[in-house]
């Protein structure tokens, strides 16, 4: 089986940071796993996003067109990936920036207010661990107490501040009901 994600967004939103979790979990799960990120000069508010692919077999190029699963965190990302996702497959948007709503009706659109919830539960900048909580819920790809394992154990000791953090993240957007 393969799985091929885009996340996208603005630098600064933890794009690649999202990406580079999938890719860990795979790898220490024993898949084939490719991480390519793309993102502008800027530093941070320039376009980021990175493909990942998850497989059972070789990965023949990294570049992913039409994702599996697309995480859209702003409306240009939105509006430049929404049609490429495959038929039945998954698009996440963090509400909270994006008032768009889809159209299509052959994918699974999840509206989860990432940022909102981020702010409202005293965990800016986690909106990218929040929708990595629903990705996981709603495609099953990881066990979620393994995945939460593999992104603690990255997690170096002089950030050890982060893992209540994270941890209070994944869990808002698991138990987030959309």
């Amino acid at each position: 089986m393969t799985t091929a994600m885009l996340f996208a967004g603005f630098g600064g939103q933890g794009i690649l940071f999202s990406g580079k979790q999938m890719a860990k979990s795979a790898m220490y799960a024993g898949k084939n796993v490719s991480w390519l990120p793309s993102y502008g000069p800027e530093m941070r508010g320039g376009a980021a996003n990175c493909s990942v692919i998850i497989s059972d077999e070789e990965v023949g190029s990294p570049l992913v067109t039409s994702p599996d699963v697309l995480v859209a965190m702003n409306l240009p990302s939105y509006d430049k990936f929404e049609t490429s996702v495959k038929a039945g497959g998954y698009l996440i948007v963090d509400s909270s920036l994006i008032n768009k709503k889809s159209e299509r009706t052959d994918i699974n659109v999840c509206y989860i207010p990432a940022t909102a919830l981020a702010s409202e539960n005293h965990i800016e900048g986690m909106a990218n661990v929040i929708v990595l909580g629903q990705l996981l819920k709603l495609t099953g790809l990881f066990d979620y107490d393994t995945f939460l394992a593999d992104m603690l154990r990255g997690i170096p000791e002089s950030k050890a501040a982060l893992i209540e953090k994270n941890k209070k993240a994944l869990e808002l957007g698991y138990n987030y009901n959309a």
